[in-house]
């Protein structure tokens, strides 16, 4: 495994939507692997492919219990995902991303979701999610299609020293 560099803004390849995954070989394991790896260094709560300048239709997201932090947080690979089952109801919450460093946003999402796509073996899978880990799932999957929070907040601003947010 190895740290993989997280790109910024305006890097271009943020902007791209994401070739979708058709070989599960040695080169997207170590993709995997390297993400998690940088993911939990950055730290962060979630990472997609092209945040480490590869555009592929990969996350990894590792979250934990909301209400209980004695609860190990869960790890997931998801390869080609896919959002199938939005709720209709919205909720407002304040995002960050790593790879736009020092501002924050409120965004309106989904307050579940179920996803679907393949693990890192290809074989299909589903996830359903609610709060903040729908939350984190569709920030990720956003930036496969090229889309940043920000482009989708109500309001962006610059925290304060003693403000913290949870990069997604």
């Amino acid at each position: 495994m190895a740290l993989r560099e997280i790109v910024t803004i305006p890097d271009p390849v943020l902007r791209r939507k994401a070739r979708k995954v058709t070989e599960f070989d040695g080169d997207l394991q170590k993709l995997i692997d390297d993400m998690v790896e940088t993911l939990r260094v950055a730290p962060g709560v979630g990472l997609a492919a092209p945040q480490v300048a590869v555009s592929s239709r990969v996350i990894v997201v590792e979250f934990g219990d909301e209400e209980d932090e004695t609860v190990e947080p869960k790890l997931y690979a998801v390869v080609n995902p896919e959002i199938i089952k939005p709720s209709e109801e919205m909720v407002n919450g304040v995002e960050g991303c790593l790879s736009v460093p020092n501002l924050v946003g409120d965004v309106d999402r989904h307050g579940s979701i179920v996803v679907k796509g393949q693990n890192r073996h290809g074989k299909p899978m589903k996830i359903k999610a609610s709060g903040w880990l729908a939350r984190i799932f569709q920030h990720e999957i956003d930036h496969l299609e090229g889309v940043l929070f920000t482009d989708l907040a109500n309001q962006v601003w610059r925290p304060q020293e003693d403000e913290t947010f949870a990069d997604v």
